[in-house]
């Protein structure tokens, strides 16, 4: 069974490989005769192209679909998710640093170093990914209530003064608020994005932060 990860990668790599079979087998169609010729013209092969997670997949002409192969290029919902995750994944690590000092349980304690183990080379790959692709010169501001699950200044103002059980309390409450924020805007880039590496990377926070959020909730009952 192939990982969301995996399937991704495979995607245009799958889309280009028929595309080129599809056009070599209309050329030999062509060479063959005049009657076929024509017919082959009016109804030649398709290419069956899978569609994106949640959409079902589309038949292509050959040309179609070498030019849709072109068209994995960045599109502004890339840059939009890179770029407000990048803060998104700040604010986590700021939550999970407060952690230590303040947590009554070794297991709270773990999660918060998952959470930014898996985190911090998220940011690295996602600043690497815009200064690659030209971000740094498209930067745009970003408030924080743009974002979905950030948590207010408010909020991590009672975090930082909270204790024992009800630091964690509030901070399992608060992560997984954040984490669902996440998944949504990794749901918009899958959904609008156009750049593979981006649609992996998007990918993979829906897989690691369900997780989580799962391993959150248990820690609350």
């Amino acid at each position: 069974m192939l990982t969301p990860r995996r399937s991704v990668r495979l995607r245009a790599t799958a889309l280009a490989a028929a595309a080129v079979a599809v056009l070599a087998l209309a050329a030999c169609d062509a060479d063959g005769g005049h009657g076929q010729q024509q017919a082959g013209k009016d109804a030649g092969p398709g290419v069956l192209a899978p569609g994106r997670p949640g959409e079902p997949a589309r038949t292509l002409s050959a040309e179609e679909a070498v030019a849709e192969v072109g068209q994995d290029t960045a599109n502004a919902a890339d840059f939009r998710y890179t770029q407000m995750m990048i803060e998104h994944h700040r604010q986590a690590l700021v939550m999970t640093g407060l952690v230590p000092g303040r947590t009554s349980t070794t297991s709270v304690k773990r999660l918060a170093e998952r959470i930014s183990a898996g985190q911090k080379p998220e940011i690295g790959a996602m600043e690497g990914w815009l200064k690659k692709n030209g971000g740094e010169g498209r930067k745009q501001p970003h408030h924080h209530a743009a974002m979905p699950g950030m948590a207010t200044e408010a909020q991590l103002k009672e975090l930082r003064a909270s204790q024992g059980k009800a630091f964690d309390a509030l901070f399992l409450e608060l992560m997984i608020t954040h984490h669902q924020g996440a998944i949504t805007m990794a749901a918009e880039a899958l959904s609008d994005g156009n750049d593979v590496l981006v649609e992996e990377m998007a990918s993979d926070v829906m897989a690691q932060q369900t997780v989580e959020i799962n391993r959150m909730r248990a820690l609350m009952t």
